[in-house]
């Protein structure tokens, strides 16, 4: 049953245009469809609030054991990046703890464009076509206006010798800014017969 709100009197509800409506005049089939909407916003924030206790702890458990794991080395860490991956005894389960950097590129990654366009003006007509469909892909933005990043870093993995290309390389990685980061865990169950391991759902459209 959903909560009555202090501010409404009792025997009315708010409708969605903020009006006072007496229960009595909603018909019996709108009553059921804001009881179950109310139920169903009642667990979910509930089952919201049992997943992001779930992670805080798996973090601070993982991030313990790496520091249990690392003492029995003499080694001290210090920080909590970095991707960690743990295995039951049997292998059967996998546990990761994912972290994945947030970045942008600042005004440099013009400069490298500029002399991307030069080695491409420059190399003959036809020849390193893969080349130019390459840059020319990497440098589309998405559909939100942005810039792809893997496809730019991506440049970086060409065997290039020009001494442009190669200053063009160095202003795309000085153009990376972190501007923020997610964590994850994720936990995989392997299949007996196939040996892959499967990632156990903690999303509501996965489960």
């Amino acid at each position: 049953m959903p909560q009555p709100h202090p501010d409404i009197p009792a025997g009315y509800r708010q409708d969605n245009q903020g009006r006072l409506v007496a229960a009595s005049q909603i018909r019996p089939i709108d009553l059921q469809r804001d009881e179950l909407v109310q139920e169903l916003v009642a667990k979910a924030r509930d089952l919201s609030t049992q997943i992001g206790k779930f992670k805080t702890e798996s973090f601070n458990d993982i991030a313990a054991f790496v520091s249990l794991s690392a003492e029995a080395y003499g080694v001290k860490l210090g920080g909590t990046k970095g991707n960690i991956s743990l295995l039951s005894f049997d292998g059967r389960y996998k546990v990761q703890r994912a972290i994945a950097e947030a970045i942008v590129f600042d005004e440099r990654l013009q400069a490298a464009k500029s002399l991307i366009d030069e080695c491409l003006r420059e190399w003959t007509e036809g020849a390193r076509t893969e080349v130019r469909t390459l840059v020319q892909d990497a440098f589309r933005v998405d559909k939100a206006g942005n810039i792809r990043t893997a496809q730019v870093l991506g440049l970086r993995r060409l065997d290039i010798t020009d001494e442009r290309w190669l200053r063009a390389m160095q202003a795309i990685g000085d153009a990376v800014q972190v501007v923020g980061s997610k964590s994850y865990v994720r936990i995989y169950e392997r299949d007996e017969e196939s040996g892959q391991y499967h990632a156990i759902p903690l999303d509501v459209a996965g489960a």
